[in-house]
């Protein structure tokens, strides 16, 4: 790993943040259009090159557009692999496309019951808290008495790197006037839970583009899908998804901060490269002290 040479050191946990991929058995497109193998296959490829660099990969939910056992058989046959090459911690959250049953027996080889998909998972420390914001039968996200009160327990005891709260239904305005029908009830419940709590960021999906925003003082990242992506330039009260403007993010987790980084799919044409000997050469300006030649502009 090169040194740092700014203010801010190397990030402690890099998190790959998924979602919406919603697969099809047999590899289907997406409404005869969007190839969501194709595009989730390119996610793995670009996650590959983050190597030993990569800690944990997230992904908030739709794994599946009709809950089949063999969308997610695909899934976890992209993913589980680059978690197994990375070392990172793979984590799947329930979406309001997915099937509990299916979902449990499938990804997370355990018996395919419809109990809530709840889990915890420690990442050196910090703690990432998967959390089931989904009703059967229903699109929209909703957390009950049960659920809550597990959350709780769960967040009484602080975790020595703090929590990292990941659900599908993110609890932030959507500016897609019908995409508000579909949002998390209960959200006021959900805010005296884990206000004053260890929970550093939220993170979400189900909106099908990338966001951010704050929920009882924490912040939230939604990330873009790799399925399709929502036009928001759309007609009001229309809903528009296009085969399009895919992405994943990247989390960085400081000590004191957090970030949240659009990563677009699939990989465009590079326009500028720096090499190893370029950064070569910049280390070696940082070692004598004289990094200002770097940020220095060239004379015109």
């Amino acid at each position: 790993m090169y040194p740092r040479l700014g203010r801010y050191p190397a990030a402690q946990t890099v998190i790959a943040h998924v979602s919406d991929t919603h697969l099809l058995a047999g590899g289907a497109p997406l409404g005869g259009v969007a190839d969501t193998v194709g595009a989730l296959d390119q996610a793995a490829a670009q996650l590959r090159r983050l190597g030993s660099g990569l800690d944990a990969i997230v992904v908030t939910g739709d794994v599946a557009d009709l809950g089949e056992p063999d969308a997610y058989v695909r899934a976890k046959s992209a993913l589980e692999p680059v978690a197994a090459e990375t070392g990172a911690r793979l984590v799947w959250v329930m979406g309001n496309h997915d099937e509990r049953a299916a979902f449990r027996a499938e990804l997370l080889g355990e018996p395919a019951t419809d109990d809530p998909v709840h889990q915890v998972v420690d990442v050196d420390g910090l703690r990432i808290v998967a959390l089931d914001s989904s009703v059967p039968g229903y699109h929209h996200g909703e957390l009950d008495a049960a659920s809550l009160a597990w959350l709780d327990g769960v967040l009484s005891t602080p975790a020595p790197r703090g929590t990292v709260l990941a659900l599908h239904h993110a609890p932030i305005p959507t500016p897609l006037a019908l995409m508000d029908l579909l949002e998390l009830r209960g959200q006021a419940e959900l805010a005296e839970v884990v206000g004053g709590r260890d929970v550093r960021l939220i993170l979400g999906g189900h909106l099908h583009y990338s966001t951010q925003g704050s929920f009882a003082g924490i912040p939230v990242a939604v990330a873009g899908a790799t399925a399709y992506t929502m036009d928001l330039s759309a007609p009001p009260r229309e809903l528009v998804g296009v085969d399009g403007g895919r992405s994943f993010s990247l989390v960085h987790v400081y000590d004191d901060s957090i970030t949240s980084s659009v990563v677009p799919l699939p990989s465009a044409a590079v326009v500028t490269r720096f090499d190893e000997a370029f950064l070569a050469e910049i280390e070696s300006l940082g070692a004598e002290g004289r990094i200002d030649r770097f940020s220095r502009k060239p004379s015109s």
